[in-house]
């Protein structure tokens, strides 16, 4: 026994060194990876990340299909991008100029690279049609507002010849209808609420003359009236 504890000794001895050099399985280093940056692309420019993004027509020429896409912010052109190109060393030289030059002149008012005629051509056509169609989505958002048409009921009223009440249209701020939601059932009601609402149309507001032989009617169409335009704003 006296022997044998110097062997056991050494050997714990000697597997010290293996437990000090051994890597950490559970440890809690982290690893940072640089980011890879962001590759050049001949076929795009460096715009800002986000905008409205519209795509050109399709061009078929006898080289390739030839068709962009285009980042538009507000109304400039941040980036344009080809979707389809011919594949094609004189192609893959003038893509770079084109977009170069679109972004300059922020038009499709542009030259030709010359050795790429006919793929410049294209791109240019495809380039207008994103262009025009990007104007057309603008001037329908602008326009939207001001002629969206608005239906409003008036407050309901409650007279002596029975109820009132007016829904009136309008577009933007113009008053396009008047319908009477409910009125009384009365002869000179009748007659008098064609009146009423032509002088509406007409006066672009509730300061219209009462209807003889309707007055009650009238007054109460024309409180109704401007309740349904005080509640429009």
């Amino acid at each position: 026994m006296k022997r044998a504890i110097p062997v056991v000794v050494l050997s714990i001895a000697g597997l010290v060194p293996v437990w000090r050099y051994e890597p950490s399985l559970g440890g809690g280093t982290s690893t940072t990876e640089a980011a890879p940056a962001p590759s050049a692309s001949s076929s795009s420019s460096g715009g800002a990340a986000t905008g409205t993004v519209v795509k050109g027509t399709l061009v078929n020429t006898e080289k390739g299909p030839v068709e962009v896409q285009v980042t538009f912010q507000g109304e400039k052109i941040t980036a344009v991008k080809m979707l389809q190109q011919p594949n094609h060393p004189q192609t893959t030289a003038a893509v770079p100029k084109l977009v170069a030059e679109t972004l300059q002149a922020q038009s499709a008012d542009i030259d030709t690279v010359s050795g790429a005629t006919i793929t410049s051509e294209a791109y240019k056509e495809s380039l207008q049609a994103a262009i025009d169609e990007q104007a057309k989505s603008a001037a329908s958002a602008s326009a939207s507002p001001a002629s969206a048409s608005r239906t409003v009921d008036g407050s309901a009223l409650t007279t002596e010849k029975g109820p009132v009440q007016v829904q009136v249209t309008f577009e933007g701020e113009k008053i396009t209808a008047v319908k009477m939601l409910q009125q009384p059932n009365h002869p000179q009601t009748t007659a008098a609420v064609p009146k009423l609402v032509a002088e509406t149309l007409q006066a672009q507001s509730a300061d219209i003359d009462t209807v003889s032989g309707a007055t009650i009617t009238s007054e109460a169409y024309k409180e109704s009236l401007q309740a349904a335009i005080d509640a429009k704003g």
